[in-house]
């Protein structure tokens, strides 16, 4: 017998319907109806056989392409190749997927701080220098805010302003704007950092609040805005106070002309003018006598 598949399975097929139509003539004509059971039965029993042995089908897929015969082939499941720029999909898996965790967003990433702002009360124990009894105020209505500013340094910095407690609220928001615009601040400290000295904060270029004096307009003696925690100097070697020839502090002199506009400098149209002013405030650069550093909620 040929071991041709093709042949072999056509000779499979032609036995099992020999088999079946001489079974079934034969228990048609000759068997009673319990012989023709039994002679079906062996039919059944043969067909099961030959199919036992019958080799297992292959499709045919057309002419082979060598010498142009006829041959059988197996049909393989190949897949496509990707088109171009196309990601290739991962395979699948029986398990389920695994949650991916999101990224920091890059404000939680970032290597700068948000701006911040914390109210402190305060006692005379914390203004050793610039508060004694006799002053218009006494601690009790004081705070001191440790506030986020940028620096000159291009980086961000905290400080401490004192203040009187009816206006932190507002002096909160005046250097949150003025975080968000990254205007330049020297330092800033309580004067009694320095001793309570006026004259060594400012020349030091120390942004400041609180510090019971006297005030150095001209006129008679009153108390200054800032012993009532009701004004703030900012940049003072950048924004120097003018009166007549004198120049306070002395080493502010190199910004008196204000047309040159550096940075930490107040201008009319600048961003540290426009903070204070949105708030409430006023501006000494306004005056006869500038007090380009001066800002006050009374206007003095």
């Amino acid at each position: 017998m040929t071991s041709d598949p093709a042949t072999l399975s056509r000779w499979v097929q032609v036995r099992q319907r020999t088999a079946l139509a001489t079974g079934l003539v034969a228990a048609d004509r000759h068997c009673s109806r319990r012989q023709t059971v039994t002679v079906l039965a062996a039919v059944c029993t043969m067909l099961s056989a030959c199919a036992q042995h019958a080799p297992p089908s292959r499709a045919v897929v057309g002419p082979s392409n060598t010498g142009g015969a006829s041959a059988a082939a197996t049909v393989t499941s190949t897949p496509a190749p990707p088109s171009p720029g196309a990601r290739p999909l991962a395979q699948s898996s029986r398990t389920a997927p695994t949650a991916t965790p999101t990224p920091p967003s890059r404000a939680t990433s970032s290597r700068y701080s948000a701006f911040t702002a914390t109210v402190i009360p305060v006692t005379a124990a914390d203004l050793p220098h610039s508060w004694h009894p006799g002053c218009p105020v006494g601690p009790a209505q004081l705070r001191a805010l440790r506030l986020g500013y940028w620096g000159f340094d291009g980086r961000p910095h905290t400080g401490t302003l004192v203040v009187a407690a009816s206006v932190g609220a507002a002096v909160e928001r005046i250097f949150a704007d003025l975080y968000a615009a990254r205007f330049p601040i020297r330092r800033m400290l309580p004067v009694d950092a320095y001793g309570g000295s006026d004259n060594a904060s400012t020349a030091a270029d120390n942004t400041a609040g609180f510090n019971c004096r006297a005030a150095v307009t001209p006129g008679p003696p009153s108390w200054s805005q800032h012993a009532y925690g009701l004004a703030i100097d900012v940049n003072p070697v950048e924004n120097p106070y003018l009166e007549g020839d004198r120049v306070l502090p002395e080493n502010g002199r190199p910004y008196v002309d204000r047309a040159l506009g550096r940075p930490g400098m107040a201008t009319p149209s600048g961003v540290l003018v426009a903070a204070f002013v949105r708030h409430g405030w006023s501006w000494g650069g306004l005056w006869s006598t500038p007090d380009y550093q001066h800002f006050s909620t009374s206007g003095r």
